[in-house]
């Protein structure tokens, strides 16, 4: 897929990514998808970002061996220049420095004050810098008594609560089947820093953004954390039920699982009628949804075996004829391939010379501008490969930023 010549919404815009894995990535990746320029900083004692190493899928190269283009390094890392800069070093410190000097946005994932030893953390930016805005990410915050902790997308699920809520009733608690906290995280602090850039443009007063996976994720516990913080009650496990709407699961048909998503009461009669069962449609134990919840296990008992008489073409076209809302439940190959995901762009090809097909294939951006469309402008780039050119404007060119 070609760059648009459209400026970017953030076009511009110089952010200095020092984070890894994913929640930081994450963040930098959207803003260089919305058109600023984003420079990487990989560590050459290790080979760069962790998750160049976490395969076993790999971008082969045009001589069909595995690259350090892993698909989970692909999956965050587009729009980026790679440079190898050890922050141990005097050098090292001194290159960030630079760049920190002519950078709109710092984004860092160490561990609190793990940047104070090198003079690269925010206190020591920003007084030479008053203008930047500097995001830390990490597992617990700046504050609080397990600040120390190292925090990964597993362990923020776990403290965070949504475990709890995932899973079989029966069964296991169950992290969410990707990384999910680190994704969220990476959300709150593109929107954090994007807030930040407003406030700095109309003041010149930039800021610290203090951002944890835990923090995150406690956020969007949204509905199952105020249906605590109202009632006390703690949430329990569902499954794919809904603790707050019935019918609102999946249900076994003969061929398959199918999602039925009954939103109101106008549309549980409409069901009804439709699955050929108008009797549950009238029975008062069902009549509104709070009925329906505080009779969730006859009423669930009631549907499984009609449904389950049904195949999954039949069911889902006599609920799209009424409409009610339903769907089926696609594994990752189907959603890619599905009518929908081809007509919204869902999958892109973005050129890279030197891998086998002679491109890579990536998740689209979400996000459809009608002025600014983002752009794939680079692939996710190779280890270091642009540190030489990186460093040569170093030499040539003056701070981004007014250091007075």
């Amino acid at each position: 897929m070609a760059a648009s010549d459209t400026p970017g919404a953030l076009d511009g815009l110089f952010v200095l990514d020092l984070s890894r894995i994913l929640a930081g990535p994450t963040a930098t990746q959207l803003l260089g998808d919305m058109g600023a320029t984003v420079i990487k900083i990989e560590n050459p004692e290790t080979g760069g970002d962790d998750t160049r190493a976490w395969g076993p899928n790999y971008a082969k190269g045009a001589d069909g061996n595995p690259t350090d283009l892993s698909a989970y390094f692909m999956a965050a890392n587009r729009n980026k220049q790679s440079v190898a800069v050890d922050l141990s070093t005097d050098d090292g410190q001194d290159i960030v420095r630079q760049l920190a000097a002519r950078a709109d946005v710092v984004i860092e994932n160490y561990k609190p004050d793990g940047l104070v030893k090198y003079g690269l953390d925010h206190t020591t930016l920003r007084k030479a810098h008053p203008g930047l805005v500097y995001c830390s990410i990490s597992g617990f915050g700046q504050t609080g008594p397990n600040r120390d902790q190292p925090g990964y997308d597993l362990m923020a699920q776990g403290y965070g609560g949504i475990m709890s809520l995932t899973g079989d009733p029966d069964g296991t608690p169950t992290k969410v089947g990707v990384g999910i906290a680190d994704v969220m995280c990476g959300m709150y602090a593109t929107i954090g820093i994007l807030a930040a850039l407003r406030h700095r443009d109309q003041t010149g007063e930039g800021q610290h953004i203090d951002l944890s996976l835990v923090d995150a994720q406690m956020a969007w516990l949204i509905n199952e954390g105020c249906n605590y913080l109202v009632s006390g009650q703690v949430p329990e496990r569902r499954g794919n039920a809904h603790p707050n709407i019935v019918p609102y699961d999946a249900f076994a048909t003969s061929d398959g699982h199918v999602l039925v998503a009954v939103g109101n009461d106008s549309q549980f009669v409409r069901f009804c009628d439709a699955i050929g069962a108008p009797e549950l449609g009238t029975d008062p134990r069902y009549a509104t949804n709070l009925k329906r919840i505080e009779n969730r296990v006859t009423l669930t008992a009631a549907l499984t075996p009609l449904l389950a008489a049904m195949t999954k073409d039949d069911l889902l076209g006599k609920m799209h004829s009424v409409k009610v809302p339903g769907g089926p439940i696609h594994d990752v190959a189907e959603a890619l391939k599905s009518d929908q995901a081809k007509a919204r762009g869902t999958v892109v090809h973005v050129p890279r010379d030197d891998v086998a097909d002679g491109h890579v294939r990536l998740l689209a951006n979400p996000l459809k501008f009608s002025a600014t469309p983002v752009t794939y402008r680079r692939p996710p780039p190779r280890f270091g490969q642009d540190t030489d050119a990186v460093l040569a404007t170093l030499k040539s060119q003056k701070p981004h930023q007014d250091d007075t």
